[in-house]
């Protein structure tokens, strides 16, 4: 099932995705859905009519993990971790499909980073392996932009990550998908720059979970970005950046001086 969250005459709303591509209507649910019960109304839009904002926005936070493809652990001259480097960014990072990417005026190296990313569907804590499947609502897509230069330079990644705008997410919240082996592809202004498949991954994502929560509680809402594979580079304003995940879509944002 693909889940959007959208604008439409001045609403936010939610629906179903259906339909084949370039026909695709969107069915109208009560609610939030992370929250309450797919409740549909009956009413039905044109997906191409209606603004995609991100399909999720998280209540406290977004969980990133670093070096979690090895091509792009040795691609920055790190070693693979023995286990997930976890880093923080606000969930004021979050942007939507289409939405600006603002080039901060104290960095002159920000990259893209494309990824798969995990939405947490309930409160959980030291989940076991075997039980993860229970607390994940679904898949999107994410974009984990950094600050290159800043994060060398301070020697924590807080800054380098966590400029508003530095999470877009979407199109869609995909739910029952298999994510063991999936593309993940990101071009910038329609140049091929990553493509990785999640199979690659050192830590799979129900072992992240479980780490994660043996250390944080997480909400309804959380976003877990799994790592990215080899061929991170620079974007600079004017320029394009599109992310794509096999089964869920692809997520395109602009990038534009802050």
């Amino acid at each position: 099932m693909r889940i959007a969250r959208f604008t439409y005459e001045n609403s936010q709303l939610f629906g179903v995705v259906e339909g084949d591509p370039g026909a695709e209507i969107v069915a109208i649910v009560e609610g939030d859905p992370l929250y309450t019960p797919l409740t549909p109304t009956g009413q039905h839009l044109p997906l191409a009519e209606v603004k995609l904002l991100a399909p999720v926005i998280p209540r406290s936070k977004v969980v990133g993990i670093g070096r979690n493809y090895a091509d792009h652990a040795a691609e920055m001259g790190n070693e693979v971790p023995p286990e997930p480097l976890l880093f923080l960014k606000p969930n004021t990072t979050v942007r939507g499909p289409g939405d600006e990417i603002r080039y901060p005026p104290q960095s002159s190296e920000v990259h893209f980073e494309g990824e798969l990313a995990v939405v947490i569907g309930r409160l959980c804590s030291d989940v076991p392996v075997e039980r993860v499947p229970e607390v994940i609502f679904g898949y999107t897509v994410g974009n984990d932009v950094t600050a290159r230069d800043l994060q060398r330079s301070d020697d924590q990644w807080t800054r380098a990550k966590g400029f508003d705008s530095f999470c877009p997410l979407g199109p869609f919240l995909v739910t029952d998908l298999d994510v063991s082996d999936l593309a993940v592809t990101t071009t910038l202004n329609g140049e091929l720059k990553q493509a990785g498949r999640t199979s690659s991954m050192v830590h799979k994502v129900a072992d992240l979970v479980a780490y994660i929560t043996s250390v944080m509680t997480l909400l309804p809402g959380d976003v877990i970005l799994t790592g990215t594979p080899a061929g991170v580079g620079p974007m600079k304003p004017g320029d394009e950046v599109s992310v794509t995940v096999e089964g869920i879509g692809t997520l395109t944002n602009p990038v534009v001086a802050r």
